[in-house]
């Protein structure tokens, strides 16, 4: 039985959990947009006075690696950092794409093998994106893909594909395949992570505390504010 503090700020959703034994104990989300530094270390804190007050101590800390925005990841692993640090416990790192598939795995039932293809937005045309099977085996491996009317044609043309994501959108005007199929509203929240983190404890499986970083799958650029004069 582990106790686990979850960290989720890799979209526009910030969120964080304790669970506990396939139980959440306490959650808080805010989906209003890209605050997470103002809204962040008070739902740490809150969740940290409700483990305290029943001494409940703390086994693992597992934060969302990405990919995802580049601020609000950097934002939840210095937070997950700072409490591995501070309380000596190992730190799990869960990929947002993985998470995303867990999510609509609890969602829905599938009798047929199908694929999952989780998307998070990487603007104009372009999504994250990953391609999983029923095992959470991944099929096609997690990278930055511009979408045209060709993208996930050989996953199609043998399987059901499931499409979600904040990147989803986009791809339901592109992709028209009969296999194609849609969830909307699919976010990845701390909520979720309970199944990944729990395995992640069961198999020993931690990053480094020190030197591990988000999953960008792109570097981040910069733009240089064009001169008025």
């Amino acid at each position: 039985m582990a106790n686990i503090l979850n960290i989720e700020t890799s979209t526009d959703v910030c969120s964080v959990a304790l669970t506990c034994d396939g139980e959440v104990l306490e959650h808080h989300e805010n989906y209003e947009g890209q605050n997470h530094a103002q809204v962040l270390s008070s739902f740490i804190e809150s969740v940290m006075k409700y483990a305290t007050s029943r001494e409940i101590k703390l086994d693992a800390v597992a934060v969302s690696l990405g990919p995802g925005s580049y601020t609000g990841l950097r934002i939840g692993l210095s937070e997950a950092k700072g409490l591995c640090f501070g309380l000596s416990v190992p730190l799990i790192g869960i990929n947002t794409l993985k998470l995303l598939t867990v999510e609509v795995m609890f969602r829905h039932f599938f009798e047929e093998e199908i694929y999952f293809a989780p998307m998070i937005d990487a603007r104009r045309k372009e999504v994250y994106t990953a391609v999983y099977d029923n095992a959470l085996r991944e099929v096609m491996p997690a990278q930055p893909l511009i979408l045209d009317e060709n993208s996930y044609a050989e996953f199609l043309a043998t399987h059901k594909v499931a499409f979600f994501g904040n990147g989803s959108d986009k791809a339901r005007d592109i992709i028209s395949h009969q296999n194609a199929i849609f969830f909307e509203g699919v976010k990845p929240v701390a909520l979720t992570m309970l199944a990944l983190a729990e395995k992640a404890v069961r198999e020993n499986d931690y990053i480094d505390v020190a030197y591990s970083t988000p999953l960008y799958l792109k570097e981040y650029q910069t733009t240089v504010p064009k001169s008025k004069i």
